[in-house]
Order: structure tokens, then C-alpha cells, then sequence
């Protein structure tokens, strides 16, 4: 898929998504006040960026795939230089897709490696960081498998799954990641998004996954908005996976997973297994 491509389908998902709501106020610029909405895959990031993206004066950006696909080059330049890079993707898909006057709400987790260039393209900005268990996680990504030995094909920005090491993996330790067991590497990514997220404090409020339907009033606060319209849309979460590891992961697999992300999941509070 050609870069034209990711902006067209980019701003057709926002479309989709906004048509019903007020296309004058949307289409006036200058809105600087982004929210980046970032964590590990299968965090729940885009149940949050959604529920936010439904507030008033505010746009859901979905993943901005362009963003996505850049991302393992961004790393590797200067904070400045990423800066500049995210903020003119993120305009020419807000331009696109009509919503340089609302407020908008980006989720790619993967930002989580660049959201301290993120914050400076936009000094207004807020970010919110979703914690969830890593150990179940893990047992959701081995469910999708993008980390599985032997998975085939790749995701919407030519991303690759399987068992490669990716951009977040240090170049000595890309052999020990790509021979560890599925499990491993799963927690690996989780450890590995949770810690860039976390090494930026700064307009980043942190926020506990299983205590999302609680949160709407500080995640409120953080943004400087009225906590009822986000008290309503949090107030759908219910989920019935929580705790789903101790069920879904074998003892092997729960040995793995400590191995590579049980200091970080104990600084976290994620201990016991009971």
C-alpha cells in the first residue's frame, strides 16, 4: 500500500466515524489540544481513545496508520526532527479528514516510542497511558498471534507479524527474541511499550485498565473537560477477561512471562497468581 493510501484510508475510518456530528465546528484550524491514548496492544487503548473521541469537541483519529508506519524510522531521529515529522502527518490527516477544529484523539499505541517528540509537536497536548496486566496481555496477543512463530502476513501499515524482531527489540538481543517462545516475546512487547511510555512523565497521566469505569473523573480533569459525557461513555466497560491468565496460561507460559517482565509487573503492583 503506497503512502497516498495510508492517508485515504486514515481519513476515511475518521470520516466514517464523525459524519453524524458537527462538520462547521470541525472544519476551523488552530485546535492544538491533541490527546495521544498509548499502550501496549491489547490494553485497551482504543475502547479509551474511543470513549474520548465521543466527547464533544473531540475527534477519534483511530490509528493513524501513516504515523504507524513511520514510527520505526521516527525512533531513530532526534527528538526535534520526530517532532516535526508526526506533527505533518497528523495535519494532513486531520486536513483530510475534516477535524482541524476538534480535538484529536490519536491511538496508536506504537506512539508509545516516540511520545516525548509527540508532546513537543504539540505543547498543548495530553497524553493518557493505559496499564493493563501484563500477563493478560500476553494471553491476548498469543489469542492474535501477531507474535506467533509461523504467522504469516502483516498489518495495515505493512507492519510484519510473526516471530521478526521489531524496531523496540536492542540489535544484540534480536536473536534471543526471535528464539524465545511466544509467550516470551508477547511479554517482551508488553514490557517494552509500558516502559517507553512510562520514561515520559510530563502531560502523561497513567491509568489502570482494570479501573477504566472509575476513571472518567482524574482522565477528565487531566484533559480539562466536564467528566459527565466520558463518565458515560467508561461507564460501558465490562470486562470478563480480567484476571483471564490464570485460566488461560499454563505454568510454563507464566514462567516466561516472568522471566522477561516480573520486576515491571511487581513494580506495577500485577503479583499473585491466586
Amino acid at each position: 500500500m503506497t503512502s497516498a493510501l495510508l492517508y485515504a484510508a486514515t481519513a476515511r475510518r475518521v470520516l466514517l466515524r464523525e459524519r453524524a456530528r458537527n462538520l462547521p465546528g470541525r472544519l476551523r484550524g488552530g485546535e492544538e489540544r491533541l490527546v495521544f491514548v498509548v499502550g501496549s496492544p491489547r490494553s485497551g487503548t482504543t475502547f479509551l481513545a474511543t470513549a474520548i473521541g465521543a466527547v464533544p469537541g473531540f475527534a477519534d483519529l483511530t490509528e493513524v496508520t501513516p504515523l504507524k508506519a513511520a514510527i520505526p524510522e521516527l525512533v531513530r531521529r532526534s527528538q526535534p526532527e520526530a517532532a516535526a515529522q508526526i506533527r505533518r502527518i497528523l495535519e494532513r490527516v486531520r486536513a483530510l479528514a475534516l477535524v482541524r477544529g476538534a480535538r484529536g484523539v490519536e491511538q496508536t499505541p506504537e506512539t508509545a516510542f516516540v511520545l516525548g517528540a509527540a508532546l513537543q509537536a504539540y505543547p498543548q497536548a495530553r497524553a493518557v497511558h493505559v496499564v493493563r496486566d501484563g500477563r493478560d496481555v500476553v494471553c491476548s496477543l498469543l489469542e492474535r498471534g501477531w507474535l506467533s512463530a509461523g504467522r504469516a502476513g502483516g498489518d495495515d501499515a505493512r507492519l510484519a507479524y510473526g516471530a521478526e524482531a521489531r524496531f523496540w527489540v536492542d540489535a544484540g538481543r534480536r536473536v534471543e527474541f526471535e528464539s524465545a517462545s511466544d509467550a516470551a516475546r508477547a511479554a517482551w512487547a508488553w514490557s517494552a511499550y509500558v516502559s517507553a511510555a512510562r520514561s515520559v512523565r510530563d502531560r502523561v497521566l497513567e491509568v489502570r485498565y482494570e479501573t477504566l469505569a472509575e476513571s472518567a473523573p482524574h482522565i477528565a480533569g487531566h484533559l480539562g473537560i466536564d467528566s459527565r459525557p466520558l463518565e458515560q461513555s467508561l461507564g460501558r466497560f465490562h470486562d470478563q477477561s480480567i484476571g483471564r491468565f490464570r485460566r488461560d496460561l499454563s505454568s510454563g507460559q507464566l514462567a516466561d512471562v516472568e522471566r522477561v517482565a516480573g520486576p515491571l509487573l511487581r513494580e506495577l503492583g500485577y503479583t499473585g497468581t491466586e
